[in-house]
């Protein structure tokens, strides 16, 4: 009798039916959680974008003020976004665009006067944005001109 006890096989397709489940469970899981890891991920690239965007946007409007060189305040553009310049510490505080110094290039006129190398002003524009506890920052360095120093 006790042969007959372990040649049975009833209950067998149970055992292998939960352990496929089982199985199946923890794949399901697993595509959950990363599911969710890939969404944050994708959400926190979109803001650190969103970020550099609006601190190109502060570089560009230090692009318009030159030669005027005076900081770049604190602006909002949108609903959790600010631009400024100078560095993330400089929130508060903006800083100036600063004036690097002249440069001639040669092949430049300056308007009303024979072609000559033409002077030109460089600055470096730091503008730093800020959208949704993101901060990017953009450092550009510019030439304006030809300008005319007579």
């Amino acid at each position: 009798m006790e042969s007959n006890i372990l040649r049975n096989e009833k209950g067998f397709a149970l055992i292998i039916a939960l352990l496929i489940l089982l199985v199946l469970t923890l794949i399901g899981i697993s595509a959950i959680s990363t599911t969710t890891f890939e969404t944050k991920i994708a959400g926190n690239e979109r803001i650190g974008t969103e970020a550099f965007y609006v601190s190109e946007g502060g570089v560009q409007v230090g692009l318009n003020k030159l030669p005027d060189d005076t900081p770049i305040i604190r602006t909002k553009v949108g609903e959790d976004s600010y631009y400024w310049g100078g560095t993330p510490k400089d929130k508060e505080n903006p800083k100036p665009i600063q004036f690097v110094g002249n440069v001639w290039m040669p092949g430049f006129q300056v308007p009303g006067s024979e072609p000559t190398p033409g002077e030109f002003f460089r600055y470096q524009i730091n503008a730093t944005g800020e959208s949704f506890g993101a901060t990017k920052e953009v450092e550009v360095q510019v030439r304006y001109g030809p300008v005319s120093t007579q």
